[in-house]
Order: structure tokens, then C-alpha cells, then sequence
């Protein structure tokens, strides 16, 4: 059994926690600050709760020492210091922050490092990396790759047709920050919220529109490869135009405490939320131009023996198979490693990685 530490005991730090320990392969230790929060994980003879700030530098690395590896599911602003503790303490590190800043600084970190530091292993950043790379690999040259997620409550009810199901910090960071793309060949920064779009999946209307950091490092992987590359987020009709009231002319985006607090206590959460995921590549094949798509949707569910949501389920088995593969030396092990470095196939035959193989969920249907 490998030692692991994961950093934030909130809904998903709790799922992985429970993920890894019930594969009976991990010993885990959940960290927070917050006495509350760890008294609310899960029982597991497997995994244990340390109190713990990362602020004192000392005592952070002192919990890293001799350990595998770190898992950071700590809001955004925090990974920076888990990333550099896990240098100084020589352990691999992993986390699932979407902010572009913060990767930034986790790959100068694992410059000339032995172990693997590898950021963006959830859902958006991460798994839709690895499926949008894995299309462009089916073409001789690829035109453009258009990658939309969305996590959404299966029963919408208010005007925001949303409820919150992950982090508050990182949904506001999403729609503030700008966004990376690819236009006409060239890497350049766009506005989140903006460039809105409507489409269909199995009946359901939708509408996406740009939000920071889903595309991770696959915007500088293929820079120079493909003409159109760009991130949206999914939604039901109706939600960005309310948001982009909220943040410009309530100019809550200047005011994000506000905004966290309105919405944490406005909004309530949900375990009955679906993922979708929509991932459309086209480009040549063999003298012919040709689309090929991904198009998946994951539900709520039970989980090594407890209901789950489905974004606690993607997000955990993200990360959880990132380690995994990583543990089996199927990746590299030391140095920055990119999400899209991950080959598909590898993911999904993965014991976490099943939860995505949309093949596997309608013959499960069928049966």
C-alpha cells in the first residue's frame, strides 16, 4: 500500500479519500484546517484526518515527508504552497486546479524535479484533454478541436437553471479570468462568458460559452497544429445572461465575497446532477474532411458503498487514475507531465478510469 496525502477534506477531497482507500492499494491521510469539515469524511479503516494549515510552511512539509505522493484538492489559491512543499519534500504531486496561474507556477516547480508533478487531473482540465488528444490522433492533420463540459443538476428549478455541485471559488474563478484558444493558428486570450452557443444532446437543449483554464496545457501542446481550439462551459438556456448581470452590472466581479456568499447561500446543492461531456474534432483523413466526437453523459451513483454525485465522481476518478497510472509507472515519473501526455485507452481500462468508458455505461444500460 502507497502513503498518500490528500489536502482539503470538502465533497470531493472526501470522495477521492474514499476512492483510494476502498482499492484497498492506499493508506490515506485527509488534511484541513477545519475540524468540522474532517469529522465529516467518510469512516475508513484505511484513512485517517490530520489538522493541518498549509500556511505554516514547517508543518506542511513535515506531513509530506516519506509519503508517496500529495493530492491537492484545496481551492485554486492554495495549490501554489501544496506544490512547493511536495518539492522540498520529494513526493509526487497531483491537484485539479483549473487556474492558468497556478499551473504556471507548478511547472517551473517541477523543473529538474525526480518526481512527477502534475496538475488539472479532474474533469475540465483534465479528462477532456485527454479525449480531445486522443481524436487529433485519429487524423494525418486536424482543423479544429471544440471541447464543451458542463456539470448541471438533472432537475434545474430556479432562474439560474444551476445548482452548486463543486467548489464556489473556482466556479467564480471560471467565470471571471480570461480564457486561453487557439484562433486562425494563434494562441491569444478571449473573455470568459462570452462567445455563447447553442446546441443539442439527446433531446436536452444546452448553451456553452467561454470559461478559464478548461482547455489546461493541451492550447500550447497544439498551438501551431490546429487553426479553431476552444473550452466552453455547458449550461441550460438562460444561465450566462444572468451571470454577466451579476458580474458586470452588479459588478460582483469586483467583488467576489459577495458573489461566494450570495451564491452559497442562494443556491443549494445537489446530489442529482449529471456531467456532460462533448468533445468535436475534424480534420483530414486520407485526402477526406471528416468530424470525429466523443459525447458522454455521467450520473450521480454509488461508489465504493456511498452515493456519490456525478461531479464528485468524475473528479475523484480523474485524479484517483492519474495517481493509479502513475503508481504503475505507465506515465513518466518525474518532471511536468500533461494531462494529454495520458493515453485514453490507458484511462479507461484503469479500475477509477471505468467510470468515464461511455461504451461500457450503455452496454450496463442494455443489460
Amino acid at each position: 500500500m502507497k502513503d498518500v496525502v490528500i489536502i482539503g477534506a470538502g465533497k470531493i477531497g472526501g470522495a477521492i479519500a474514499l476512492l483510494l482507500a476502498d482499492s484497498g492499494s492506499y493508506r490515506v491521510t485527509v488534511a484541513d484546517r477545519r475540524a468540522e469539515q474532517l469529522a465529516e469524511l467518510a469512516p475508513h479503516p484505511s484513512v485517517s484526518a490530520l489538522l493541518l494549515d498549509i500556511a505554516d510552511e514547517a508543518a506542511l512539509q513535515a506531513a509530506l515527508e516519506g509519503r508517496f505522493a500529495v493530492l491537492s484538492a484545496a481551492p485554486f489559491h492554495g495549490t501554489g504552497r501544496i506544490a512547493k512543499a511536495a518539492r522540498a519534500a520529494g513526493v509526487h504531486y497531483l491537484d485539479l486546479t483549473e487556474d492558468v496561474a497556478t499551473t504556471r507556477q507548478v511547472e517551473a516547480l517541477a523543473e529538474g524535479a525526480d518526481t512527477a508533478f502534475i496538475p488539472q487531473c479532474g474533469l475540465a482540465p483534465g479528462f477532456i484533454s485527454i479525449v480531445a488528444h486522443d481524436l487529433t490522433e485519429r487524423f494525418d492533420t486536424f482543423d479544429s478541436v471544440r471541447m464543451r463540459v458542463g456539470a448541471l443538476p438533472q432537475y434545474p428549478s430556479n432562474a439560474l437553471n444551476y445548482n452548486l455541485t463543486w467548489s464556489t471559488d473556482g466556479l467564480i474563478n471560471e467565470y471571471i479570468e480570461p480564457c486561453e484558444a487557439v484562433v486562425e493558428g494563434r494562441l491569444v486570450s478571449v473573455p470568459a462568458l462570452e462567445e455563447r452557443e447553442e446546441f443539442s444532446l439527446d433531446g436536452v437543449a444546452y448553451e456553452a460559452f467561454n470559461t478559464s483554464g478548461g482547455l489546461g496545457t493541451l492550447a500550447r501542446t497544439l498551438e501551431g497544429r490546429v487553426r479553431t481550439l476552444n473550452y466552453r462551459t455547458i449550461r441550460y438556456p438562460g444561465h450566462q445572461a444572468i451571470v454577466k448581470a451579476l458580474l458586470n452590472d452588479l459588478d460582483l466581479r469586483n467583488r467576489r465575497d459577495v458573489l461566494k456568499d450570495l451564491l452559497e447561500h442562494a443556491l443549494p446543492a445537489t446530489m442529482q446532477d449529471v456531467v456532460v461531456i462533448f468533445v468535436t474534432v475534424c480534420g483530414w483523413r486520407e485526402g477526406r474532411y471528416l468530424q470525429e466526437t466523443h459525447a458522454s453523459k455521467v450520473y450521480a451513483g454509488i461508489v465504493a458503498g456511498r452515493r456519490m454525485s456525478a461531479i464528485q465522481i468524475t473528479t475523484a476518478a480523474g485524479i484517483a487514475t492519474v495517481l493509479d497510472l502513475l503508481a504503475e509507472g505507465r506515465i513518466r515519473t518525474s518532471g511536468f507531465v500533461r494531462q494529454e501526455e495520458i493515453a485514453l485507452a490507458e484511462f479507461l481500462a484503469n479500475r477509477f478510469g471505468r467510470v468515464y468508458d461511455a461504451d461500457a455505461d450503455r452496454l450496463r444500460r442494455a443489460s
